[in-house]
């Protein structure tokens, strides 16, 4: 079995810019901006959570929450919150926290849940001897207390199968792994038109309450 080497792709802007194109595939990605004090201040008030994250790396890493609550915000970051009264105060501490790296912004979805701690799922799509394949598909349940599912933050791993049937329904099974792995299939051979020598790709998706499955990542070094 022949493994593709993989051409890496870190930046999370252009792949999201990428996959936008296609309409079908646009349905399911979070609204994103890059993050800038405007950017933010619309997409809070519109949303009314928000989920902030650096362009480049993974693993949960710099992952921060930001929910508006009525004048106020509140910043969730790791298992830390913190409550500003006003925007200026909320931006001067993202300001301090991100070390100048780019951030964006994306709409923060309210995923199905199990016991009350957000589940997503992670499908890894690999090409062997010239062929894409579906090399695993789990469900990944936070770790209580973060909003984060990732494995290295205390995240517990299971069937997607198990996901779906716990945080929506058994009846649902069949028909959600059957649209993340529809999704799977052409968002690769769009990013794969775009930057031939793709080779592994890891999708993060999410569920939300009503049965939606969004696209909130897509690696090219998925672990």
């Amino acid at each position: 079995m022949e493994v593709t080497i993989s051409r890496q792709l870190a930046n999370k802007w252009v792949k999201t810019n990428a996959l936008r194109s296609n309409p079908y595939i646009a349905r399911h990605i979070p609204p994103s901006r890059l993050l800038n004090a405007a950017n933010l201040r619309k997409m809070t008030a519109r949303y009314g959570m928000v989920v902030v994250k650096p362009v480049r790396g993974g693993g949960g890493i710099g992952v921060i929450k930001i929910e508006k609550l009525g004048s106020s915000y509140r910043l969730t970051h790791k298992s830390s919150k913190r409550t500003f009264s006003s925007f200026q105060g909320l931006m001067r501490a993202l300001n301090a926290s991100r070390l100048k790296r780019a951030y964006l912004i994306q709409k923060g979805i309210r995923l199905a849940t199990i016991g009350g701690r957000p589940i997503d799922y992670r499908v890894k799509y690999v090409k062997e001897n010239g062929v894409w394949t579906y090399r695993s598909m789990v469900g990944r349940l936070a770790r209580r207390g973060l909003f984060v599912t990732n494995l290295c933050r205390g995240g517990t791993q299971m069937t997607a199968a198990q996901g779906i049937r716990r945080s929506l329904s058994p009846r649902l099974v069949k028909k959600k792994k059957s649209e993340m792995r529809h999704l799977t299939k052409t968002s690769t051979a769009l990013l794969e038109s775009r930057y031939p020598g793709i080779g592994q790709l890891g999708y993060d998706y999410g569920i939300d309450r009503k049965g939606h499955i969004w696209m909130l990542e897509v690696n090219t070094r998925p672990q």
